[in-house]
């Protein structure tokens, strides 16, 4: 997720914000804002295992939106969100299970 959507809408600010897709009409740039934070700051948390429940929370959140709004919840077609249902699948998962044993997590918090 970092890689492949956070980093390049980051870097992609300025000329992406503006028409960035609003499905929950809180306007482009907040709509954008929100997805940069879940798809790149959220996805560093996840991977580094500091608050993790807290980042595939907002990881979940943000491909709900993708998968049952943007997509329409199709799995096939010209707008297929089958992506992002995978993505969501794992997300939820790791919100469901939390951390391992090795995160960060357990070191801080237990």
């Amino acid at each position: 997720m970092l890689i492949n959507h956070g980093t390049g809408k980051l870097l992609a600010y300025e000329t992406m914000a503006s028409s960035f897709p609003d499905p929950l009409g809180v306007g482009h740039i907040t709509s954008y804002a929100l997805v940069v934070a879940a798809e790149f700051l959220a996805s560093i948390l996840l991977i580094t295992g500091i608050v993790t429940r807290f980042a595939a929370l907002m990881l979940t959140v943000n491909m709900s939106v993708a998968f049952f709004l943007v997509h329409k919840a199709a799995l096939t077609g010209e707008h297929s969100g089958e992506v992002a249902f995978v993505y969501l699948a794992g997300f939820a998962t790791l919100l469901l299970a939390g951390p391992g044993r090795i995160s960060l997590d357990k070191v801080i918090f237990e």
